[in-house]
């Protein structure tokens, strides 16, 4: 358009065609067409001068498009709206294009072929899919809360199987400061304490919490009043902030979050690749040590670290926490089974308690990590919460166990030293048979049973008389369970009988021959 003012700026001199093509070095047929277009205008040089570069344009290059309007254009120009929402429509994952194409043909048989009707549906998605440059956060407003599209995972050391643990990321959009942690679970008992320590971790609380309609939090999505379930509120109400959800299907309602489960990717899950964990605890911990690098690390677009931005923006802003952290319990029931363990049903792992309420039926109220079983409002046992590790059992507790039961767990752990101690405990004698019958087998493991079977005498007789009746079973060249229990049940232990006279002396006869003659 420079040009073209130029040569109106010549025409106005009253240069000639030869003039104007020596000094512009434009053909002068060119500038034939020029002045032609002038003059056809109806306008002066002086009044072309003063239109716009596009009014100008327009006269000086007129549309060149001769082609009638197509019918099937504008026929399909009015389904294109239809299939693109189609398209982006979640249930319909299965469609494809070829399938639009095909039902489009159905109805418009002498519509467009299939790359022709692909090229303006293309287009009419590259028009309609627009972002949004939001060029300004207000530090501490709001909190960008989701859950990464891939878990990591933890290898059982057993079975080597493995299991999924999703990653929940938490993101303040102003300074990009974000926190990740991997999960046993994404359910309400696992996400509520995550989200806890998530505040701890910024050290305050911002004014909104913005999250996806997760069925975890939102009971009734809505794009201007979405409901979310009680335990979300109290929440909320806990720790003085407000919850809010995005749009259905709009993942750039929380761009923020979006792109630091991307900077997840790379910076935390790529450095995890040759990594193997045998538990939860182990992987996040070792996850906390890379999340405190990302946030450390500089970015070059600001030329500092997303703490560094969190420090000098957003960190006074933040509301203060509360003095304690939101306690989420969970409560069901279950019956005592014959073996006097109760299964938490979410996990199937199971928990002892005393032996007395075998059929009873009870009340778990459990969290993350402690699960409480009570018996009419008493809390009969309290276990720390198995997690990651489905069908396990509590560790043993004793006082749980009937007798039969503690004795046989007891016999299971015993050692030579243990019987010699309890034996020490009731005498000397009593010590000596157990020694003598730890000595009696080619296997010390064998005698076991027989060792246990004496010291068991003591809960019917009592020590005193244990021990004297070891004292008589010494006297005799062999030692077993089965000798001192006949001294006890004879009473043989509590005899004083005088000591056995010698036999009396044989009379002297001619005919009895005496030890000389044997040789």
């Amino acid at each position: 358009m420079l040009q073209i003012r130029r040569i109106l700026k010549l025409f106005m001199e009253e240069c000639s065609i030869r003039e104007l093509h020596r000094q512009t070095g434009i053909h002068r047929v060119t500038l034939k067409n020029y002045l032609h277009r002038f003059r056809a205008s109806g306008k002066s040089f002086v009044e072309l001068a003063d239109l716009s570069d596009h009014d100008l344009a327009q006269m000086v290059h007129p549309s060149r498009n001769t082609k009638a309007p197509d019918e099937r254009f504008e026929d399909l120009e009015g389904r294109l709206k239809g299939y693109a929402k189609e398209l982006a429509n979640k249930r319909n994952k299965y469609l494809t294009k070829q399938v639009l194409w095909e039902e489009y043909l159905k109805e418009c048989p002498n519509g467009y072929h299939y790359s022709q009707f692909c090229h303006y549906l293309e287009q009419h998605l590259q028009r309609n899919d627009l972002t949004m440059v939001v060029p300004y956060h207000e530090p501490g407003n709001r909190l960008q809360i989701d859950f990464a599209g891939e878990p990591l995972w933890i290898v059982t050391p057993r079975t080597s199987e493995r299991i999924a643990c999703p990653v929940i990321v938490c993101t303040l959009p102003c300074s990009s400061f974000f926190y990740a942690e991997p999960l046993a679970s994404a359910r309400q008992e696992h996400l509520i304490p995550a989200l806890n320590r998530a505040l701890v971790y910024l050290g305050g609380v911002p004014r909104n919490v913005l999250s996806d309609n997760m069925a975890q939090s939102v009971t009734k999505a809505s794009r201007y009043e979405p409901h979310f379930n009680e335990l979300m509120e109290h929440w909320a109400l806990h720790y003085g902030t407000n919850l809010q959800a995005t749009r259905i299907v709009k993942p750039k309602d929380k761009p923020s979050v979006e792109k630091s489960v991307h900077i997840a990717y790379q910076q935390i899950y790529a450095r995890l690749r040759n990594e193997t964990f045998t538990s939860l605890n182990a992987l996040k911990h070792r996850v906390n040590e890379l999340l405190e690098q990302v946030n450390d690390r500089i970015m070059p677009d600001y030329s500092e670290s997303r703490r560094q931005r969190f420090h000098d923006m957003e960190q006074a802003v933040l509301q203060p926490l509360p003095s304690t952290h939101f306690a989420y319990k969970r409560e069901t029931k279950a019956k005592v089974k014959r073996n006097y363990h109760v299964i938490l049903g979410e996990d199937r792992c199971q928990y002892s308690v005393p032996h007395k309420y075998v059929g009873e039926m009870t009340k778990l109220v459990y969290d993350e990590s402690v699960v409480e079983v009570y018996f009419k409002f008493e809390r009969i046992a309290i276990h720390q919460r198995i997690l990651g590790h489905r069908g396990r059992y509590s560790p043993p507790v004793e006082q749980h166990m009937p007798e039969s039961h503690r004795r046989y767990t007891e016999q299971k752990g015993w050692t030579e030293e243990d019987f010699i101690e309890k034996a020490a405990r009731v005498g000397t004698s009593t010590e000596a048979v157990v020694l003598r019958l730890l000595t009696s087998k080619p296997y010390v493991e064998q005698s076991f049973d027989s060792c246990l079977g004496v010291l068991s005498l003591q809960r019917k007789y009592g020590a005193p008389r244990l021990e004297a009746a070891c004292g008589v079973a010494l006297q005799l060249p062999g030692a077993s369970y089965r000798l001192v229990r006949n001294i006890l049940e004879n009473n043989r232990d509590q005899r004083s009988d005088p000591a056995e006279p010698h036999a009396p002396m044989l009379p002297l006869h001619d005919n009895i021959r005496g030890k000389e003659l044997y040789r």
